[in-house]
């Protein structure tokens, strides 16, 4: 079953991009991004919460394209910081911070804290114009290594040790990463319900014609 209008993935960030395109490759829905629009106002990520944000950027991206929007919203939690960087997880070390001044951070933070245990969450929503959104989470247990580990991914993927593979999420594939990883989950639940989620999109565009 496919959509007779295109998804827009309602961010900016290159991997996950790579990520998303990768996921719906054998979907039969056109994605397109951002980049293939003009400019459109940035959405403030104020939010108390990744569902907040994730939201709230579907709905908007939704409203100003005209088209169903996916976004999503995730982020690092630590135990043994209270739950940060959290929502602040891309700009942790200041609005303007790339992944390695958050990583440095990070490694900051946790010098010589022994309980290193970290989750990484994510929360996709998808959203027309009007209306609520869909929602779909996924998590990943880990650990936070000490020293970077490999050069695959982004954001804290070279500080996120994975158990199970044994592996940093920055030495896993990509294959690898999708298999196992909190967006790579929210995913595979999208997936699995896929064909209700087109025949629901279907039947929004058709109660609120663009």
């Amino acid at each position: 079953m496919t959509l007779d209008r295109p998804l827009v993935l309602a961010t900016t960030n290159s991997g996950k991009i790579s990520e998303f395109r990768e996921l719906f490759n054998y979907s039969g829905i056109e994605v397109k991004t951002l980049g293939d629009f003009g400019p459109i106002p940035p959405v403030i990520e104020d939010g108390e919460t990744f569902e907040d944000n994730a939201v709230k950027k579907a709905q908007f991206t939704a409203r100003v394209l005209g088209v169903p929007a996916l976004a999503d919203d995730s982020g690092l939690t630590v135990k043994a910081l209270g739950g940060a960087p959290g929502v602040f997880s891309s700009r942790y070390a200041g609005e303007d911070a790339d992944d390695e001044s958050n990583n440095r951070k990070l490694l900051t933070e946790m010098k010589d804290v022994v309980n290193r245990t970290a989750v990484f969450e994510c929360v996709l929503a998808i959203a027309v114009p009007k209306g609520p959104a869909l929602i779909y989470e996924g998590r990943c247990e880990g650990m936070i290594v000490e020293t970077p580990l490999g050069n695959q991914g982004f954001g804290y993927d070279p500080l996120f040790y994975y158990p199970p593979l044994e592996k940093t999420f920055a030495q896993l594939t990509r294959e690898e990463k999708n298999r196992v990883s909190h967006r790579g989950k929210a995913i595979m639940e999208l997936q699995r319900e896929l064909d209700r989620v087109v025949i629901w999109l279907k039947q929004r565009l058709i109660e609120e014609p663009f």
